[in-house]
């Protein structure tokens, strides 16, 4: 790494304006910059559900997927970067299907909760849709490596997949969702 901070407080922001690594500046409701924030979001929340985490497998995946998420805050800051690369997306899928592999097939919607580590895994899933959706809309506007949203979606779904499997390993429950509207309309 070549530039570090030494001063954390620099004053730079104050008119509304953030430094990229490239050394351009952008106004901080910036799309590119919007999406920087949005990772680091998802970032931290994956950070908080592994402070919750006992299971090994499951926590050394997080903490792999933590340092992938800075390569793609690294390529948001050098806009025309490219970091993420395919194989980066056969990890996720990967994981994805060594832990789906031993659960049961989900038949029905299950609500984000449970234990804390399942609620922040659900929580971070949500933030990782969001942050989706945000890095499309980027690509509307400015050139964008495709495979890092590819990233994004399967991380999504490893996020969800890991839920269910430390719900199983907990205590074996999921909570299926049942709408209002059927128990109240059952004629």
């Amino acid at each position: 790494m070549g530039n570090r901070l030494s001063n954390i407080v620099t004053r730079t922001g104050d008119k509304g304006s953030t430094g990229l690594a490239d050394g351009s500046r952008r106004e901080k409701t910036d799309q590119r910059i919007h999406c920087l924030g949005e990772v680091d979001e998802l970032n931290t929340t994956i950070g908080v559900a592994l402070s919750f985490l006992e299971d090994e497998d499951c926590r050394s995946v997080l903490f792999a997927i933590q340092h992938d998420l800075f390569d793609i805050g690294a390529e948001l800051c050098q806009p025309g970067k490219v970091l993420i690369q395919s194989i980066y997306v056969d990890e996720i899928e990967a994981s994805a299907a060594q832990f789906n592999e031993p659960l049961p097939a989900l038949k029905e919607f299950i609500l984000p909760g449970g234990s804390k580590a399942v609620a922040f895994l659900q929580l971070a899933r949500a933030t990782c849709r969001r942050v989706e959706r945000s890095l499309h809309e980027l690509k509307r506007i400015e050139e964008l490596n495709p495979v890092t949203a590819q990233y994004i979606n399967r991380l999504s779904d490893l996020l969800f997949i890991l839920a269910r499997h430390v719900a199983f390993k907990q205590d074996g429950q999921e909570t299926y969702w049942h709408s209002k509207y059927s128990r109240l309309n059952r004629n």
